[in-house]
Formats: C-alpha cells, structure tokens, sequence
C-alpha cells in the first residue's frame, strides 16, 4: 500500500535533488586549501598539546604517572565523544559550514585559555629540582587547566565530524566535471592531517622542550586564529547542503512507531511497506535506501494504518508511521556498529604510543648527536612517517595493481583495508612488548633499575618498528574506517557518522583509562614512579591477545555485513562490496 502527500510531482523531486547536488561554479577541488586548513590547525594544536601532554602534567603540574596517563587519554577520548554533539549541531540546524566556524572559535577559546595556563606562573607549582619534593598542581591550577581541556574538547567536537563531511561533500561523483572520488579524498584529507601531525610532532614539541610551554602553546593558538579566518574566506565557493533534520529525532521515531505497531503481524511483500519518493526527497540525495530483510521488526514502522495520518494533510504521523527509506536510515545505522565496536581496541593500542612509549623514551638515549636530543614525544614521528608513505605507496602503487585484480574503482574494499590495519597493529604492539624487554635488561645490566631518572645506555631508536607499524596499521584502518562510515552512512546522516568514526577512538581511550586503572590496582606491573621496576611488557603482551580476539570477532562482522542497498547506479558498487566482504 503506497501513499502520496501533496509535496509536489516527482520531477520537481529530481530538480530540487539535481540542484543540491551540483552547483556549477560551487565544490570541487579548488575548495580543499580552505576547508583543509581548519583541521590542519586543530590537529596542529590538539597533538602539540597531547602528544607532550604526559610530560607536562608530570614535569610542569607534577602529577604522577598514572594519573597523567589517564588524564591523557581521558581528555583525547571526550575530544572524540563531542563529535556526536557536533554532527548533531550539523545535521540538524546549522549545517556543516556554520557547525565549524562556532566550533573554531570555542576551540580557540580554549587555546587561549591554556596557553596562559602555562605562561602565568600564579596557574601551575613551583618548579622542584633534583631530589627535592616536588608540590602537585592545586585544585585552582588544575580547574583551568581542565576548563581549558573541555573547550578544546568541545571545539574539537564541532570540527571533526563536519570538515571531513563538508570535505567529501564537495565532490559529486556524478558531476563530471568533478572527477575526483570521494575515497582519494579521503586518502589526502588524512595525509594532510599526518602532514600537520609530523610538524606539530617535531617543531612544536621542540619548541615547548626547548624554548617554553607558553610558546609551545601560543604558536598554536594563533594559527587556529588565522585557520577561522581563512576557512571564512573560501564560503563563496562551497557547496553546502542544507541540513536536512534531526537524524536522532528521525532515528527516535522509527522505534517508536515500531514498538506501537508492535503487535501488528509483518508484512510478507515489502512492496506495500508505505514509501513516498517526494517526502524523502530533501534527506535521499544520493537515491532512496531500499528494503532489507534485516532487522525485520523495524519494518512495523512503515506498516499503514487507518490512524497514521494527520487529520488536517496528506501528511503522515511519523511518531507513527515512517516510510522505507527512513527506515532503512534505522538498519544503515544499526548495521555499522559492530564494524564501529571492533575499532575501540585498536584504538585502545595506540593510545599507549603517547602514555606508555612515552615514558620509556624518557629513559633511553635520546641522542641524535652529542648535542642534541630528540624529544620524547618526537618519537611519534616515524609512526606519521610511515603512515605518509604508506597512503602515498597505497594510493599510487597498490590501488592501480588492486583495481586490475578486483574490478573495484577503488583498488580494494574498505573492509579488506581494516582487516590488514588490525592484523599490523597486532604485530606493532607484540614487538612493543619485546623491546620493553630489552630496555628493562639494559637497565639491569647496568645496574640501573632502582634509579628512574637515570639514562638507560640503550639507544631509542630501539622504538622505532613499534611506532613505524603503527603507523603502517593507522594508513590502511583509519582511514578504511573513515571511508566506511561515510560511504555507508544515509547521507542525511554523514556528519553523525563521521562523529561514529571519532567515538571509536574516544571509546579505544576509555577503554585504555579503564585498563591501565584496572592493571595498576590488581598487578604491579604499571608502577607510577619506576618504570624500570614494573612489568610493561606483560601489558603490552595483554593488548595483543585482547587483539587477536578483536579481529576474530571482526572478520566475522565484516563477512556478515550487509552493505547499503540504493536506488541508483551506486548499488552496482555496493553489490560489488558484498561480494569482496564475504571473502574478507
């Protein structure tokens, strides 16, 4: 049983789509250099500050390690929470482009607010020397740096979803004047944010080592000033969508007319579930979603009653009835979770690249030449080095010689590209737990266990492969991860599923808060005050079993997993997609 309501005649529906999704003079590739600048400048300033975060709450506020440690991945896990505010901003309101102007300038509030944090001595301890005792930050010292971490973090929450969504939205794979595909999009929008990270990973964390944190901080905070600015400039030129309702409240309403319908028997033929082309017209840019067998007692939801309708219109009640395409939104969403479950725990192992491998850098020879010495937090380096390359070698060797061997447009699937980045991030913190072995025996052998502040005669470049592989396993699971929410999500709903892509890793930092807790309170392996005395390779060992459980449970989501059916010639894509997934 099929309804129409009065919202126009169906060719109007394909103008009002043709026009949102191409705009002559509006998109493409000319609007990349304004759009990309803004989250080169949040990464620029979040990973100056957090890459170094564990040294400056231990050296500068004098927290002790597990705190700090926690503090860490606490701060970078809401950075990655917020994100769900923000899409919800975004895609509901204000749209992307306005979503991330606000956000800019909230997060710019906290920059300021953290610099002088660091730069007025009235807002951090005195300084401790030698064996001296050193006095922890006050409740007043650390109440502004944690108002300044949750306006950062809320800032962070209004970027992240929407520049990567209002990125990809530029590019309309259907205008042929714009060629470009929004998976090599994808693959660049995270070089350059890896290209963002080495500096800040280098110069910035030279400069607070070096010259000072009220610099190190400060540098930051006038390039996100400067980011606003030119992100303003470019709003001729792009193409914006305008937001298309609350995808929660839509979500929200598919249960509850569902559960109402509750005692309603199924229908057999989907073909009498209610659709209206035209109602959906301004959230099915892309085409209308098509029926799935799956999660059959959501289709109760578009089952037609008689007291479905508003009495004064055509209208359907959607608290009561929704059509197929809203429905299916429903299923889109609830089939990606457990692909998005089982990125927490690799998120969970690289949090420990910038706590724990820290920490043991802290120990080693840092010396490059006799006088100059690496920064601790500059060992991350060799993890964007690898990953620069890796996309580079990906998109410019691997994906043609894949493209030949599949068929696939884009080389290989992204479920194919998950799977390889959880089995090398594996590897990565396997190898992590044999050079802390390493480490701990050049310690003893020198006879420097009980003696923390002391240089380890072991050189730590030994810490080298774990970064590299992670960084290797980040090029091919991050960015497959990324690629996998947009491309899978309704498109009325890109910005919440980018915030899906971040609350994995805000999820994988919590996961890691709750495990270093749960290790330092029943084992003696995470000690606060000695590295050289604990057992951090039996934690490390942990990760890598809890690992290769993940990607077991993995392989099984991905081979079952029903890929976004659509009204458009994209379906032939994804039929494509089904069949590499149940080959993963």
């Amino acid at each position: 049983m099929e309804k129409k309501d009065s919202f126009g005649s169906s060719e109007n529906v394909a103008d009002q789509q043709s026009d949102r999704l191409v705009d002559e003079n509006k998109g493409g590739i000319k609007t990349m250099p304004f759009i990309l600048v803004n989250e080169i400048c949040e990464k620029f300033a979040m990973v100056g500050f957090s890459k170094n975060m564990v040294n400056y709450l231990t050296q500068q506020l004098h927290m002790p390690l597990t705190k700090a440690a926690n503090t860490v991945t606490n701060f970078n896990g809401t950075s990655s929470l917020t994100p769900l505010l923000g899409a919800f901003i975004a895609d509901s309101y204000a749209g992307k482009f306005w979503t991330i102007t606000l956000a800019t300038a909230i997060y710019l509030l906290g920059m300021i607010s953290l610099t002088l944090s660091a730069a007025l001595p009235q807002l951090r301890p005195p300084p401790c020397e030698g064996n001296q005792v050193c006095q922890e930050a006050n409740g007043r010292q650390l109440a502004v740096l944690y108002l300044s971490l949750l306006l950062a973090a809320v800032g962070s929450g209004g970027i992240r979803p929407c520049v990567a969504a209002f990125g990809a939205d530029q590019f309309v794979e259907e205008d042929p004047r714009h060629p470009k595909k929004t998976w090599v999009f994808f693959n660049w929008y995270y070089f350059v944010l890896g290209a963002s990270i080495l500096l800040a990973s280098t110069v910035l964390v030279y400069v607070q080592d070096n010259v000072g944190w009220s610099w190190g901080l400060g540098i930051p905070t006038i390039a996100m000033a400067l980011s606003i600015i030119v992100f303003l400039i470019g709003y001729p030129l792009y193409r914006n969508l305008d937001p298309a309702g609350s995808p929660y409240t839509r979500v929200l309403q598919v249960f509850v007319s569902a559960f109402k319908k509750r005692k309603i028997p199924l229908i057999s033929d989907p073909k009498l579930l209610y659709a209206n082309e035209e109602l959906d017209a301004s959230i099915s840019t892309d085409g209308l979603l098509i029926h799935t067998k799956q999660f059959k007692f959501l289709d109760k939801a578009a089952i037609v009653t008689e007291a479905d309708f508003l009495k004064s219109s055509e209208k359907p009640n959607f608290w009561r009835l929704n059509t197929v395409h809203r429905v299916e939104e429903l299923k889109s969403i609830l089939r990606m979770f457990p692909i998005w479950a089982a990125g927490i725990l690799f998120a969970t192992s690289s949090a420990q690249q910038s706590t724990f491998s820290l920490q043991q850098a802290n120990t080693m020879d840092r010396h490059l030449t006799k006088s100059f010495e690496i920064p601790s937090a500059s060992m991350s380096v060799f993890a964007l080095f690898s990953m620069l390359i890796t996309i580079v070698l990906y998109d410019r060797l691997l994906v043609p010689v894949a493209r030949r061997l599949t068929g696939l447009d884009r080389g290989i699937n992204f479920l194919h590209r998950m799977a390889i980045g959880f089995f090398i991030s594996i590897l990565a913190t396997l190898v992590a737990g044999f050079v802390e072995v390493k480490r701990k025996h050049a310690a003893s052998v020198n006879g420097l266990i009980n003696s923390p502040k002391s240089t380890i005669p072991i050189s730590v470049f030994w810490l080298v492969p774990q970064h590299s592989l992670h960084g290797i396993a980040e090029a091919f699971m991050m960015i497959g991860h990324l690629e996998f929410f947009y491309n899978q999500a309704p498109e009325s709903m890109r910005s919440t599923a980018s915030a899906l892509f971040w609350t994995s890793i805000s999820a994988g930092d919590y996961t890691s808060t709750l495990l270093v807790t749960l290790v330092h309170k029943f084992t003696d392996w995470l000690p606060n005050k000695n590295l050289n005395k604990g057992k951090l390779e039996y934690f490390y060992w942990l990760l890598t079993v809890l690992q290769v459980l993940n990607i077991v449970y993995y392989l099984m989501c991905a081979k079952f997993y029903t890929f976004k059916p659509l009204q458009s010639k994209k379906t032939e894509d994804c039929g494509e997609g089904v069949e590499l997934a149940s080959q993963v």
